[in-house]
């Protein structure tokens, strides 16, 4: 679906300059978060405040996935100038949208209504979380300029600015950090919130920056070949992709509800939070396999399956050595101050985990294929399968294995995520088969017109 501008041998040098510093802009980001809790624990009641933080952040992690999934997006269809502007008339449309969908949240009824019903947030608290959300509400719109950009910045393989806009970006949050805490007593959530806005912006700013300058210097006005180059293109790509990602939606709060029906509530459910939150710190590093297929595989499949294989393994191994070594009680129980039963617990849902981290990064990488064919679509399906697994596997595993407690959560996200690389896996298969016999039709029907008199 895209006109590869890269053409030749990829070395694997060529692999790990581009893939490294994605990988490690996806870590960083984790740092960004210790840093604003660790500004509000400083405050003059920071379990109220972190929770009014927190809450509102739970509901922006939902309402900014639109705008991440402009960088899939941009990454995959942008060649030239002409298909930019296309990305960037539907990036519009989707930035305003959610800018409406902040404002109704922030400024009517219905926002109070969620957090209240849905989040299960307490009368006292209600304000507070609103006078959060009403400022994290922006955070989406530059998320989405930044995503957009990166699209770019992706694709002509100067990675090594997404890591640049990452440190940038968490050194002004630790001096506006600093500034807080020496200005005098933190009394509002509004100032972890304030915090992650301004570094938001300054990542952005980074990415405008650094994308424009490849627009005006890099990128030509037609590339040769490329076919997209209007609004509907860009939609038939990203529609599916969207509707795919709000499907997943559902695994979160599904899993945390069912653990409320194991036979140690609290237990499980920080078992689960821990566990998975090393699991995602483990995994963030390689979640842009799809990045290297996208703008590699075309060039030199063979060269990018093989490097794959090496990467592809490596969050397996770094979770055997948590769960199954002494490293890993140390750091739950030293680093983060987890109790030898929660630690017990922790460990268990941990191993459990491995069977994710060997799924993840080649469902990513399949998804890759999927997004360069233009195949969005077969996402949905996945995503559905996905979904339904999890659930089913939730629902056995509480009537037959409540004991089980956070493995039980581990359990399920871990066969939805295989049987989504199932499904993904047959449609490529079916999608090569048909291929191959429609070229063998193809060529029969060459040599028949070749012989005929």
């Amino acid at each position: 679906m895209s006109v590869d501008q890269h053409a030749g041998a990829v070395s694997y040098k060529q692999l790990c300059y581009f893939f490294l510093p994605l990988g490690l802009s996806a870590t960083l980001v984790t740092l960004s978060h210790v840093i604003i809790n660790s500004t509000l624990a400083r405050s003059v009641n920071p379990e109220l405040i972190i929770a009014s933080y927190a809450l509102p952040m739970s509901l922006l992690a939902l309402t900014e996935r639109p705008s991440v999934l402009l960088r899939q997006t941009c990454s995959a269809l942008v060649r030239d100038r002409i298909s930019f502007r296309s990305m960037a008339v539907v990036s519009c449309y989707i930035l305003i949208s959610m800018l409406l969908l902040g404002f109704i949240i922030a400024f009517t009824p219905i926002g109070k209504w969620l957090f209240k019903y849905i989040f299960g947030v307490e009368a006292d608290l209600l304000g507070p979380i609103i006078d959060v959300y009403r400022i994290l509400m922006f955070v989406s719109i530059f998320s989405g300029l930044r995503c957009l950009f990166h699209g770019i910045i992706i694709f002509n393989l100067r990675t090594k600015w997404l890591t640049i806009g990452m440190f940038i970006r968490l050194v002004g949050m630790y001096i506006l950090s600093l500034y807080f805490i020496h200005r005098g007593p933190i009394e509002s959530g509004e100032v972890g919130a304030i915090i992650f806005l301004v570094g938001m912006i300054i990542e952005a700013s980074v990415s405008i920056w650094e994308g424009r300058s490849l627009l005006r210097k890099v990128i030509p006005e037609k590339a040769p070949g490329h076919p997209i180059e209007t609004k509907s293109q860009i939609l038939s790509f990203y529609r599916p992709l969207l509707l795919s990602s709000l499907i997943a939606i559902i695994v979160g709060p599904a899993i945390n509800a069912m653990l409320g029906k194991t036979v140690n509530i609290h237990l499980a459910i920080a078992a689960f939070a821990i566990a998975g939150s090393l699991t995602q710190l483990v995994q963030s590093f390689f979640s842009y396999m799809h990045q290297i297929v996208l703008n590699f595989y075309t060039k030199d499949p063979k060269a990018v399956l093989r490097f794959s294989l090496f990467v592809a393994f490596i969050p397996s191994v770094l979770m055997a050595i948590l769960g199954y070594t002494s490293l890993g009680p140390w750091f739950m129980m030293h680093v983060m101050g987890v109790n030898n039963e929660l630690m017990q617990a922790s460990l268990s849902t941990l191993r459990v985990f491995m069977i994710l981290t060997l799924v993840f990064p080649w469902l990513d990488f399949i998804n890759g294929i999927i997004m360069l064919r233009g195949q969005t679509k077969v996402m949905i399906k996945s995503q559905s399968v996905n979904v339904g697994v999890t659930l089913a596997a939730l629902i056995i595993c509480v009537i037959f294995t409540p004991g089980w407690n956070g493995a039980i959560g581990a359990i399920a996200q871990s066969l939805g995520s295989l049987s989504e690389l199932c499904v993904v896996l047959y449609v490529m298969k079916i999608s090569s088969s048909t291929k191959e016999r429609l070229v063998g039709q193809s060529e029969f029907y060459k040599k028949s017109s070749d012989i005929a008199p």
